[in-house]
């Protein structure tokens, strides 16, 4: 459980510093500013946990091999 943390800590930095890149002015509504940080939030922690599942399962079974 103690690797997962830091896969959760490397995971958390990469996709903030890659969602700082993409430009999502253009996709809400105006006047929309509460909705549209609670979309960006909410899709940075599905990243979040997507990426790190994915790589927990791929270090898991690479162990098996």
């Amino acid at each position: 459980m103690n690797g997962k943390f830091y896969v959760y800590l490397l995971v958390t930095l990469l996709v903030i510093w890659a969602m700082d890149s993409i430009n999502i002015n253009g996709i809400f509504k105006k006047n929309k500013v509460v909705q549209a940080r609670l979309f960006y939030f909410l899709l940075g922690i599905a990243l979040i946990y997507l990426v790190t599942n994915f790589f927990m399962d791929l270090f898991t079974s690479l162990k098996m091999l």
